[in-house]
């Protein structure tokens, strides 16, 4: 049995950063019990409810191996509500031994006493919204905390015997070189074990994007992304930390765990408002869903009823009318199964907490996931990772050998390593990675 994890979406912050397009809210009630000081009961209930609804599909999951609390800012929430919600994982699925539980932290939203009562409540890891060491680009980002604020928390954190990572953004308007240099050598100084480094994605409706499009900022420029991120992958690198996923580096064995689940591909359930969920546990007798190697139709799968949430039943009507999915346990004449389910929360707190009262699994939507799309979701995700992919497990999935052709000239355009028995990228690659995805599908007949 593989492994399962939970992600849990706390949607408020106490203000609203000019590039955040997050779901994320800044009033601290918002209507219909959806408010900081409810959350966490909101959020225990929908618990309660997704496990209802494994149960009634035959979904067996085992022991929650990781927990994400993100955001939004989950440290605005007072550390006792982060506490109860990991208490109420563990008695609804069990925590495997050693289970790593992590929270995002803003640096200004903490103290040692607040990471204390996490410790002491079982969860072991922070992930610091670091972003940048200098104050003019924290200023940018409308980031409220100082350099000195992610100082002090880390050196508590560590202290306490918590594990420690820091997130940072590259490609700020205005941010120089040196600035990203300095905020990448504040963060080894910090002695962290952990570095995520993401390229600032700028979303025409955030304010930043508006001022952007007005020319009172600079747009960000790729060739300057570029370049940062290959300061980054060396600096860190000469440093130990290790790139084990496009954005991020570690010692060795400190990995976010959390995030590697997600890059292969495991089963997560998603509480609050927004969030993701995905299951291919559903596959397999009494459940409604085909084996792996039984699931072969390529045709695309639309979306799924939102009825779906009221009912616990899904079906998605194909571009052939004739042809339905469904997640039944004996789909009649006419109708195939499907391989994964992945579903999405409502996104406003206010509609989210509404559905619960009506006695819904809060989902907007779902789909199910039919051949192409688990073979597309394959070579992305593994695409992302040292490690690649197996050329046998994708004649597996592809139903036909890799066109070597096609492979050759990635290599000889310095985007892959040399092919032997797996694919995988080289860091002009990581940073052309789109590229290299679309090229290797293409180089299955996919595309």
């Amino acid at each position: 049995m593989g492994s399962y994890q939970v992600y849990i979406h706390v949607p408020f912050c106490m203000r609203r950063c000019g590039y955040c397009d997050f779901n994320t809210y800044t009033a601290r009630d918002l209507g219909g019990g959806a408010s900081r000081e409810h959350y966490a009961d909101l959020a225990i209930q929908e618990m309660r409810m997704v496990r209802d609804w494994q149960t009634s599909r035959g979904l067996i999951e085992p022991p929650v191996s990781t927990i994400f609390f993100g955001g939004g800012t989950p440290t605005i929430l007072p550390a006792q509500d982060l506490v109860r919600m990991v208490e109420a994982v563990a008695d609804l699925w069990g925590l495997s031994s050693g289970a790593e539980i992590t929270t995002e932290a803003n640096p200004d939203t903490v103290d040692r006493t607040y990471l204390k009562q996490l410790l002491r409540g079982g969860i072991n890891r922070v992930s610091f919204g670091m972003q940048s060491a200098v104050p003019s680009v924290l200023a940018t980002l409308d980031r409220t905390h100082t350099p000195a604020n992610v100082t002090n928390d880390v050196a508590a954190a560590k202290d306490l015997g918590l594990r420690a990572s820091v997130d940072l953004i590259y490609g700020t308007p205005g941010e120089r070189l040196e600035d990203w240099r300095t905020s990448l050598q504040a963060a080894l100084d910090l002695g962290v074990e952990h570095v995520s480094a993401y390229a600032l994605t700028l979303e025409p409706t955030t304010k930043m994007g508006r001022a952007v499009r007005r020319g009172q900022l600079p747009a960000p420029d790729d060739d300057d992304e570029a370049a940062k991120y290959e300061m980054a992958d060396d600096m860190l690198s000469k440093a130990g930390l290790y790139w084990y996923e496009i954005s991020n580096w570690a010692r060795p064995g400190q990995e976010s765990r959390h995030n590697l689940g997600y890059w292969h591909n495991v089963d997560w359930a998603g509480i609050g408002p927004g969030a993701h969920s995905h299951y291919r546990a559903l596959e397999g007798e009494g459940t409604g869903m085909a084996p792996v190697e039984e699931a072969w139709e390529p045709e695309p799968v639309s979306s799924v009823s939102p009825g779906f949430r009221a009912t616990g039943k899904a079906a998605a009507q194909e571009a052939d009318p004739g042809v339905r999915w469904w997640l039944s346990p004996e789909p009649g004449l006419g109708e195939r199964r499907a391989r994964a389910i992945r579903s999405w929360d409502i996104a406003h707190p206010r509609d989210w907490a509404t559905a619960m009262d009506a006695g819904h699994v809060p989902w907007q939507d779902a789909e199910l996931l039919g051949w192409r799309q688990d073979l597309e979701e394959t070579v992305m995700l593994a695409l992302r990772l040292p490690e690649g992919l197996g050329l046998d497990r994708l004649t597996r999935q592809a139903g036909r050998p890799a066109d070597p052709k096609i492979l050759k000239d990635l290599v000889d355009q310095g985007l892959l390593l040399p092919v032997s028995d797996r694919i995988q990228v080289t860091r002009r690659g990581r940073l052309l990675n789109d590229l290299v995805i679309d090229q290797v599908l293409d180089a299955v007949g996919i595309r």
